[in-house]
């Protein structure tokens, strides 16, 4: 009896052991585990908060502005200043005398406004509000980038996959393929392309941006499509992979369903890290005047305003035209940066902090 009791003590003593340990540790998910690691990064936080601010002041400041002051992109502000002229002029009369004509009139002269309770940050060479089209100018610039990294991340799974999985001369040539649009200057080509879209007449203005995102989307695949073929080479010899073997599924399934899945921690931050350069590739295109026509607001566009072969009045003078929309390039594209940073050491096991 002595025994016994001996030995239910014991198995009441195991038990409180392991609900203990239940209570002090609890399994996380990776996905716990990876926003845990991404949160602990003081540089991913403000990464972070850059974005929201910029995706708040781009999509949700319009409507605002609208509703408060009712301001519209393509709005005309003619701020205007009346001033009186006086002109003479000599005439000698049919008498032969000398005569002095003089004549009285007034200009209208319109100016650039400048910061003020009305228009916060001034109005520009042709009367619109600068904030207000800097916020519709960050639609443009985040919908380009959005959607051209979409595109490229589509076409490098599906080249990339295709690449990883079968090999041999399908892997040779598309990575032939692959090497090929790598070696391409990326800003000339755009230029020139951007340069003969403008030159066709039968292409709309405001079309032009479609093409556009074409011509990136072709720049930029290229580095999805090797880290793809690079994991799926690793990953195509795992257990689980000859075990899908046996069950007959067909390659393209074992591709889309098994493999492609198992690489999208390198792609989120392949994808988070290319925005940035997608932006400064539309910023630099609007700012040569190849990119969002006119009258559509782009940052870009907006810094050409102080372009020094236009004069050094605005470079000089007026700040309020370009400098902010330098400065939201500036935020978002470090903002991405430090997005991507912190999702490749969230999602890499090996880093501990």
């Amino acid at each position: 009896m002595q025994n016994d009791n001996i030995e239910k003590h014991d198995m009441g003593m195991n038990n409180e052991a392991e609900s203990s340990i239940e209570e002090n540790f609890r399994v996380i998910s990776p996905g716990r585990m990876v926003a845990k690691r991404f949160f602990k990064s003081k540089l991913s936080v403000a990464g972070l908060l850059m974005i929201i601010f910029v995706f708040l002041f781009s999509f949700i400041g319009p409507v605002i502005v609208n509703h408060t002051w009712g301001y519209q992109e393509t709005q005309v502000f003619k701020i205007e200043r009346i001033s009186d002229m006086v002109s003479t002029a000599d005439f000698i009369a049919a008498d032969g005398r000398t005569y002095t004509y003089y004549d009285k009139s007034q200009t209208v002269v319109v100016f650039k406004a400048p910061p003020s309770s009305e228009h916060w940050l001034g109005t520009d060479t042709s009367g619109f509000d600068i904030l207000t089209r800097l916020m519709y100018g960050g639609r443009i610039s985040l919908a380009i980038s959005f959607i051209v990294i979409i595109l490229e991340t589509i076409i490098g799974i599906i080249f990339g996959g295709l690449a990883g999985y079968f090999g041999k001369w399908v892997d040779q040539l598309i990575m032939r393929v692959v090497d090929t649009f790598a070696c391409l200057p990326s800003i000339p080509i755009l230029l020139v392309l951007s340069a003969a879209i403008s030159s066709i007449e039968s292409i709309p203005a405001e079309h032009r941006i479609y093409y556009l995102m074409a011509s990136l989307t072709l720049m930029g695949w290229t580095g999805v499509a090797r880290i793809v073929r690079g994991q799926i080479l690793m990953l195509r010899e795992q257990e689980y992979m000859m075990a899908a073997e046996t069950t007959g599924i067909s390659p393209l399934n074992k591709i889309f369903r098994h493999l492609v899945p198992n690489t999208m921690p390198q792609l989120i931050v392949s994808a988070t890290l290319g925005l940035g350069g997608v932006i400064l590739y539309e910023s630099t295109l609007s700012y040569l005047g190849l990119g969002v026509p006119f009258p559509r607001a782009a940052w870009g566009s907006m810094i050409a305003l102080a372009d020094p072969s236009r004069g050094q009045e605005i470079l000089a003078n007026y700040p309020n035209m370009w400098v902010p929309a330098g400065i939201l390039i500036v935020v978002t594209v470090l903002g991405f940066s430090f997005i991507g940073d912190g999702l490749r050491d969230a999602f890499d096991p090996r880093m501990k902090r």
